[in-house]
C-alpha cells in the first residue's frame, strides 16, 4: 500500500487559498496522475469490508475500530502504516462511483495530494471539487482546511467535470450574495462577463424603457430604488462556425433580486431568504455558460428579467390590471406572485426567436417545496419526451428532477372577472402546477418548453453540498442539452 509521511504530503499553498476556492483555483484540485507523491485512498464497501480488513495488521484494524469505521458509505478512516498513513473511504459501489461519494473524504482529509488505489474517480471528481466550496466574500473561513488535490488517470474527464463544478459554484456564489450586492445591476455585470468571455452580444432594456416592450417587468420593478432599477437582459451567442441552420435554444431565468412580497408584504420569516429569489437567473446564467464553454451547435438566447419587488409609491397594487408583451391582460390578485409576471414577458420575448426549445428556471412556488422537499426540483414540460430526457440525464448525474403535471383544467383557478386571467389563485390547491399553467400561456404555440421550479437553496448541508445557495436541475439540463445538440 502506498503511503507517505505527514511531513511529505502537505502541498504548497501558494496557488490556492486555504480558506476558500475561487473558480480560477478549481483546476488545481484535480490533476493528471504522473506518478507524483501522494497519500493513498482505498475505497471499500460495507459488504466487502470484512474481507478487505483481513489484509491489515492487528494494529491497523484496531485503529479503524477505534474510529468506528465499518465500511459504510460516506465513512472516512485513517490507517497508520509505520511512520506514515493512508486513508480509507466507504462507498456504496466501487464499480460506479456517484458524484458525491468522495466529497466526505475531500472535506475530512487534511491538506495534501491523494490517489485512489483501487478505483477511478470518474463522476466523483465533481463532488471532490464542490467539497472545497466556501462562500467567503464577507468573512474568511478560519476553520477550513487547505486544498486536497486528487490525482487521476482519466485526464480527459477533468475539463468537463471542472466546467460543471464551476457552474455549480457560480450558482452558489450568486445566490449566497445579499441583495444589496446582487441587484439587477450585478446580474447585468454577470451577463457582461459571459459576453466578454465567449464573444456574445448583450442587449439591456432598462428602467422606463421597459414600459413599452416589457410592461409586466416594468410594473414589478418600478418601485425599487434607482440603483436597483429593473431591466431585461438578453445575451445572444453562436458557436464558431455556426450557421443560420443551427437550432435556436432559449434559456430564461427569474431574476427577482429581492422579494419583499410587494404591497402583499411577506412576514419577516418569509422575507429572510429572499435574496435567493434570483436563483432562477443564477441557474440560467450558469447553464448558458456551460453551453458556450461546451461549444454546443445552437443559436443561444439567454433572457433574465432582473427586478427588485420593492415597496414604495409606484408599487403595483392588488387589483391592478397589467398589460403584457403577449397582449394578455393580467389582474393582480397578489403582488407576491410577481415572478411569474416577469417571466411571462421574458418567455414571450424568447418565443419570438422561434426556438426549438425553451428552458426556464425560477424559484417560483412554495407549493413545489411542500410537495417535493428541498432536494428535487419540480419539472413541468409540454411534451413527455422532453421530461423523459431531462429526468434520465438527471438520474445519470445525481441531479434528478421530478415531473409535475400541467392539467389544463386547473387554469380555471386563475379566472378573472375583469381581465383575461389573474396572477394568483384564491384556493390552496396545486399551486406549482397552476403557476406552470400561467407561464404556459406566454410560451409560443408549438414550442417545446421545460420549466424548472427550483428551490435554489440547501437548508441542510451534505458532503460536497454546503448549506445555502444550491443548483437543482442544472446538471440534468446540461447533460440533456449535450445529448440533444452536441458540442466541440
Amino acid at each position: 500500500m502506498s503511503t507517505l509521511p505527514l511531513a511529505q504530503f502537505a502541498r504548497d499553498k501558494s496557488s490556492l487559498k486555504a480558506n476558500d476556492v475561487s473558480m480560477n483555483d478549481t483546476k488545481e484540485l484535480i490533476q493528471p496522475d504522473r506518478g507524483q507523491d501522494a497519500v493513498s485512498i482505498h475505497l471499500v464497501t460495507q459488504d466487502g469490508y470484512e474481507d478487505w480488513v483481513k489484509s491489515l495488521s492487528t494494529g491497523q484494524r484496531a485503529a479503524l475500530t477505534a474510529q468506528k469505521f465499518t465500511g459504510g458509505a460516506g465513512q472516512t478512516g485513517i490507517v497508520p502504516d509505520g511512520d506514515a498513513w493512508f486513508a480509507v473511504g466507504g462507498v456504496a459501489n466501487k464499480e460506479k462511483l456517484s458524484s458525491y461519494c468522495l466529497a466526505g473524504l475531500a472535506e475530512q482529509l487534511p491538506e495534501g495530494t491523494y490517489r485512489l488505489e483501487n478505483a477511478e474517480a470518474g463522476a466523483a471528481m465533481f463532488g471532490w471539487l464542490t467539497a472545497h466550496y466556501r462562500f467567503t466574500r464577507y468573512r474568511e473561513d478560519e476553520n477550513a482546511a487547505g486544498p486536497r488535490v486528487l490525482l487521476t488517470k482519466q485526464a480527459a474527464a477533468i475539463e468537463p467535470l471542472l466546467a460543471e463544478a464551476e457552474a455549480e459554484m457560480l450558482v452558489r456564489d450568486l445566490i449566497n450574495t445579499p441583495a444589496e450586492d446582487m441587484g439587477p445591476a450585478a446580474l447585468e455585470a454577470e451577463f457582461e462577463k459571459l459576453a466578454k468571455a465567449y464573444g456574445g452580444t448583450l442587449k439591456v432594456t432598462k428602467g422606463d424603457a421597459l414600459e413599452q416592450g416589457y410592461p409586466m417587468v416594468h410594473a414589478v420593478g418600478r418601485a425599487a430604488a434607482r440603483h436597483h432599477a429593473p431591466r431585461m437582459l438578453h445575451l445572444t451567442w453562436q458557436a464558431k462556425g455556426g450557421s443560420d441552420k443551427d437550432l435556436v435554444l432559449a434559456i430564461v431565468g427569474k431574476g427577482v433580486c429581492f422579494d419583499s412580497g410587494g404591497l402583499d408584504i411577506k412576514p419577516a420569516a418569509g422575507m429572510r431568504l429572499m435574496k435567493k429569489d434570483m436563483g432562477g437567473a443564477a441557474h440560467a446564467i450558469a447553464l448558458a455558460g456551460l453551453v458556450m464553454r461546451g461549444g454546443l451547435k445552437v443559436q443561444l438566447h439567454l433572457f433574465v428579467p432582473a427586478v427588485e419587488n420593492a415597496i414604495s409609491g409606484p408599487a403595483f397594487r392588488p387589483g391592478d390590471v397589467l398589460d403584457s408583451r403577449k397582449g394578455h391582460k393580467v389582474e393582480i390578485h397578489n403582488t407576491d406572485a410577481e415572478g411569474r409576471l416577469i417571466l411571462g414577458d421574458a418567455l414571450t420575448r424568447a418565443s419570438e426567436e422561434e426556438p426549438e426549445l425553451i428552458i426556464d428556471f425560477a424559484t417560483l412556488t412554495g407549493a413545489a417545496r411542500i410537495a417535493l422537499g428541498p432536494d428535487f426540483p419540480a419539472l413541468m414540460t409540454r411534451r413527455d419526451e422532453t421530461a423523459a430526457d431531462l429526468i434520465a440525464a438527471g438520474k445519470a448525474n445525481d441531479d434528478e428532477p421530478w415531473r409535475m403535471p400541467l392539467p389544463e383544467g386547473y387554469f380555471d383557478y386563475l379566472k378573472s372577472d375583469i381581465a383575461d386571467f389573474t396572477n394568483a389563485q384564491s384556493n390552496p390547491y396545486a399551486g406549482a402546477s397552476v403557476a406552470g399553467l400561467f407561464l404556459d400561456k406566454f410560451v409560443g404555440e408549438g414550442i417545446e418548453w421545460a420549466h424548472f421550479d427550483t428551490f435554489g437553496w440547501r437548508p441542510f448541508p451534505k458532503p460536497g453540498r454546503t448549506k445555502g445557495g444550491a443548483a437543482y436541475g442544472l446538471r440534468a439540463s446540461w447533460h440533456a442539452l449535450k445529448a440533444r445538440y452536441g458540442g466541440e
